[in-house]
């Protein structure tokens, strides 16, 4: 993520293919345990990696992306259901360390720009307002703390648990 932050040539795709790949292994082996689990929780959509992809490839690049992509996306089971946790860009960034951040990889970045959250926020949006696959729960969370409110985390269950077909919001 370092030579992505700063900007190396090459540096979009290599991150973008070594992320696609890593969580295409990780769903496959998720699929392999969901006969012995009842319950799998995931923190990301494999769906959501392209909105990565069309923010920070090039046409070139992106032709390439979206050819493996299409290999990979048919080996990842569909989730029972997507939940989204929204917020205002001004409270993302609030929310974002002011130092380095610590990828799933252990790597340590810096925080992304203000502009690109922004427009990251934006692609996030328009992907989930379209978004259709499974049953979405989208939550606004900029005046929810899920960390400390027992009360919010008791509605998020109940949300979840009534969760049928289609969006809620």
């Amino acid at each position: 993520l370092a030579d992505f932050y700063a900007g190396r040539p090459g540096a979009a795709l290599q991150t973008q293919l070594f992320f696609l790949l890593n969580r295409h292994r990780q769903q496959v082996t998720l699929r392999q345990a969901n006969l012995f689990a009842q319950t799998t929780i995931s923190d990301y959509l494999f769906d959501r990696d392209k909105i990565f992809a069309f923010l920070n490839l090039d046409d070139n690049e992106l032709f390439i992306y979206q050819r493996l992509y299409d290999l990979l996306a048919h080996d990842v089971p569909a989730p029972d259901l997507v939940i989204y946790l929204q917020a205002p860009s001004d409270v993302l960034l609030q929310r974002m360390p002011e130092k380095a951040t610590e990828t799933e990889t252990g790597e340590t970045g810096p925080r992304p720009e203000p502009a690109y959250v922004r427009e990251l926020n934006e692609a996030y949006q328009h992907f989930f307002f379209h978004y259709s696959s499974t049953p979405l729960l989208v939550v606004e969370t900029s005046q929810v703390d899920l960390a400390t409110s027992d009360a919010a985390v008791d509605d998020l269950m109940r949300q979840i648990r009534t969760m049928n077909k289609g969006t809620r919001y």
